[in-house]
């Protein structure tokens, strides 16, 4: 076996023959131009019209919430798309009118509608059929989605620089991706969550850790104008939240038996492959920029 697999190594590639994708199996390519693209649409967004962002947020949220759910049936795990989807639109639009208040009221009516709903989907006379799956697979998705997602609204409305606190979020969430997934390739040697996500090291945690403090420092002093430890507490907590929103999705794919939540995005998979450090960090940002500070 040994023999047959180093003269399969050294076998010349056939013509037409697909060329090799790289270590992550993904179209590199495809993805830095997905990556940049999406980058510069945020960056024209928050500099230009930055109420536009909970547009942004409302329409992207509502696809990823499809997309989520449409894969949990798929694969048994019963989700409701309407009252995920307009309760997820009901959290996100209350916390651009009516700010933390208005999201936690709208959050929990959704969460109300969800139980009536569930309850009576099939009328008074039905008998139960998943009842407790669909509720908690439904209230799931609403709240790992539009309602992680509202915290950045939050941060916008939070005054006249809160478009600067969104762009801390996204620089330190950076960061914290390309410092984990560098350092990963260079230096990683020892698994951090193998049955999990194979390809994380504890060395390319430290790469994130390293890199996450330096940015969020340097961010929040040069943009917000506040104090380092500021930038310490933020780098430390969304180091954390960035890096288990990440094993969180690939646990949720990996127990339904999939690599990607969708293909709207070449090279990345769908809107949630995008989101998943995103999202938490969002909840993490708001609570030392706007809640700590």
């Amino acid at each position: 076996m040994r023999a047959m697999a180093a003269d399969t190594r050294h076998r010349p590639k056939e013509p037409g023959q697909p060329k090799k994708r790289a270590k992550a199996g993904r179209n590199l390519a495809a993805a830095i131009g997905v990556g940049v693209s999406l980058g510069a649409m945020i960056v024209a967004v928050l500099l230009f019209a930055p109420k536009l962002w909970v547009v942004v947020i409302a329409v992207s949220m509502a696809i990823a919430t499809i997309e989520v759910a449409k894969r949990f049936n798929e694969h048994g795990v019963a989700t409701l798309y309407a009252p995920a989807v307009l309760g997820g639109q009901a959290v996100i639009w209350a916390s651009f009118f009516k700010g933390a208040n208005g999201m936690l009221a709208a959050y929990a009516a959704t969460v109300v509608v969800c139980l009536v709903w569930c309850l009576l989907r099939k009328g008074l006379n039905g008998k139960p059929d998943q009842y407790v799956a669909e509720v908690t697979h439904t209230v799931f998705v609403v709240t790992w989605i539009p309602f992680f997602a509202s915290f950045t609204v939050l941060l916008l409305q939070s005054g006249p620089g809160g478009w600067k606190q969104l762009v801390c979020l996204f620089v330190v969430v950076a960061c914290s991706d390309v410092g984990g997934y560098a350092t990963g390739v260079f230096f990683g040697k020892h698994p951090m969550a193998p049955a999990i996500s194979p390809g994380k090291s504890w060395e390319g945690f430290a790469g994130a850790v390293l890199f996450t403090q330096i940015g969020s420092i340097l961010v929040v002093r040069q943009l917000l104008d506040q104090p380092y430890w500021v930038g310490v507490a933020l780098g430390a907590l969304m180091v954390l939240t960035a890096t288990g929103g990440d094993l969180v999705e690939s646990q949720v794919k990996r127990d339904l038996g999939i690599k990607d939540m969708g293909t709207l995005l070449p090279g990345h998979g769908g809107i949630m492959d995008r989101l998943d450090s995103l999202l938490p960090s969002a909840v993490a940002a708001w609570i030392v920029l706007d809640v700590l500070s």
